[in-house]
């Protein structure tokens, strides 16, 4: 009996674009960016969908992080069953 498995997610890659912004890309596409007003750490996603204000840089990050992880879970469970399942080897 084999199992198939799939290749890891990829993390996001951070950039410093300017001294208040922070550039986030995945394989090389655009995924989000945080921005310091000055209070607060801001976080938009790839579609500059606010995901909210953060205090500490690290928590801004993972916000990003955790918002990509959820639509990409969100979007196998729209899904029909069906296709959710694993491919299986056919049997000789």
């Amino acid at each position: 009996m084999s199992t198939t498995t799939f290749p890891p997610y990829d993390p996001l890659t951070w950039k410093q674009a300017d001294v208040d912004v922070h550039v986030a890309t995945r394989d090389g596409e655009y995924a989000g960016f945080v921005e310091f007003d000055g209070s607060a750490h801001l976080v938009r996603d790839e579609r500059g969908a606010d995901l909210g204000s953060f205090d500490d840089l690290d928590d801004a990050f993972r916000a990003l992080e955790q918002a990509r992880e959820s639509e990409r879970h969100g979007f196998l469970q729209s899904l029909p069953r069906m296709l959710r399942r694993r491919p299986r080897r056919a049997r000789a």
